[in-house]
């Protein structure tokens, strides 16, 4: 090798060390997490003051900056953040869900960004479960930290302010192990969609004689206007009030899990029809008693189910498609019931 390929050599050598001496920065990643997540995610480029996501729109991606910078604009008088290069923005939406944007996001220069989505960051833990562990580990502590510094310097106690705080720290305490992360969703506590297929796989093994499978899916009415009116901390106390409903219902041989959004499912296993239908008039019933005293205005909250038994002879993908008709049905005739196909 020539004098100056060791120079580039012993240089790149010499970055790499000083990397690893520098602590990061709460929002910097390390070359592993950066290399993980733009392998993974979709490139873009943006233009000067091109707008990336805007305040209020729910999110479903998380953004690492490559090169150039983003502007986040919070808005009501609250300081505006830069994120620069190697360091990332938006993870609220792979944590939580569909979880409302809360600033503008702007670039601040010509910049190349990597798009990390749902269904990426879910392959990342299921390949790297302890690096994404501690990611994640680091990235609420900042937010715990920095709410902490935004309630001292505001010299009052915000309730949605403190209900994000308590929020963030019963997930943070959530992710005691990684594979407990991969298979739970974080808002509501119940299944996500990993631990539903990871529960359909030893189905077989746990089925009870006698007993048959049937499902029934959980959609909240006009959960939009709720975001709209109420905010979305009020939107997130109400998926999880629906959650406990739903987990209320379930009998010991059901799995109520949140499939994404606003959308739940109940699998279970009944006698008959019957008692399928049972369940589902229940959880209708107990979420329109439901009421919300920290809401501004009085918000009345239902729920839309359609459900069926399941053939033993055909799929989980089957299954979704029988109930999703009735739900469409029940959606389509304006909600605030249940509807069992035939």
């Amino acid at each position: 090798m020539s004098t100056a390929g060791n120079l580039k050599v012993a240089a790149a050598a010499e970055l790499a060390l000083q990397r690893a001496r520098t602590p990061l920065l709460p929002r910097q990643l390390s070359d592993a997490e950066f290399r993980l997540f733009s392998d993974s995610g979709r490139r873009r480029e943006v233009l000067p003051r091109e707008l990336i996501f805007t305040r209020g729109e729910l999110g479903r991606s998380m953004f690492v900056v490559e090169s150039g910078s983003v502007q986040l604009e919070f808005g009501n008088g609250l300081p505006e953040k830069v994120i620069g290069a190697r360091e990332f923005f938006g993870e609220l939406a792979l944590f939580i869900g569909n979880h409302a944007r809360v600033a503008n996001a702007v670039a601040a220069e010509s910049a190349v960004l990597h798009v990390v989505d749902n269904g990426a960051f879910e392959t990342l833990l299921e390949r790297e479960p302890s690096l994404l562990a501690h990611f994640m580990r680091r990235s609420f502590a900042y937010l715990v930290a920095s709410e902490q510094q935004l309630i001292a310097s505001l010299k009052r106690r915000n309730e949605d302010l403190m209900v994000t705080l308590d929020s963030l720290r019963q997930t943070q305490t959530q992710l005691s192990t990684a594979e407990r992360l991969i298979q739970t969703d974080e808002l509501t506590g119940l299944c996500n969609r990993r631990g539903l297929y990871a529960f359909l796989d030893g189905l077989a093994v746990q089925r009870v004689a006698g007993l048959k499978p049937g499902l029934l899916l959980v959609d909240l009415d006009r959960f939009k206007q709720i975001n709209d009116y109420c905010g979305h901390l009020m939107g997130d106390q109400v998926l999880k009030a629906i959650a406990q409903e739903i987990q209320n219902a379930a009998g010991p041989t059901d799995l109520p899990c949140r499939l994404g959004g606003d959308e739940f499912a109940l699998l279970a296993q009944v006698r008959d029809a019957a008692e399928l239908e049972a369940r589902a008039s229940r959880i209708v019933a107990c979420v329109r008693a439901l009421r919300f005293p920290a809401a501004q205005r009085t918000l009345q909250v239902t729920v839309s189910i359609g459900g069926s038994l399941c053939d033993d002879r055909t799929e989980w993908s089957t299954w979704y498609s029988d109930a999703d008709c009735t739900l469409y049905e029940v959606k389509g005739e304006g909600g605030d019931n249940y509807k069992l196909g035939v």
